[in-house]
């Protein structure tokens, strides 16, 4: 059974930056990653992904270029840089892995993905 454990998150002021962290158990390196989040009343959409070997990376087109996405499989985490954050970032993120290869056409569906953290809450005031 693969654990996930999501932590770095918090409340942060427009503009600034967070990094989140996730720690998983078992064999990591193969595990694509990713991270989701959910604001409240809304469904869970993805956010970004990572290949097995962190060659892969997928984003969701607004955080394009304030977000980035790295692992470390010596360290068994995946991280997501968060900065110039919005408000409308506000969410609980989600990290998520999945035992298969992510493709162009998958990355981005929660189905896809086999096991889920608990979330940690982002939120960033005006």
């Amino acid at each position: 059974q693969v654990q996930l454990v999501e932590s770095g998150g918090g409340l942060v002021q427009a503009g600034g930056s967070l990094t989140l962290s996730c720690a998983a158990s078992g064999p990591f390196s193969s595990y694509a990653m990713a991270w989701f989040r959910q604001a409240p009343g809304k469904e869970r959409d993805f956010v970004a992904a990572i290949s097995q070997s962190g060659i892969s990376t997928y984003y969701l087109e607004s955080v394009k270029g304030r977000f980035t996405i790295s692992r470390t499989n010596a360290k068994n985490t995946v991280y997501l840089q968060m900065n110039s954050l919005k408000p409308e970032d506000t969410a609980v993120y989600y990290c998520a892995a999945r035992t298969a290869t992510l493709y162009s056409g998958n990355y981005y569906a929660t189905s896809v993905y086999e096991y889920w953290g608990q979330g940690t809450q982002v939120t960033v005031s005006t």
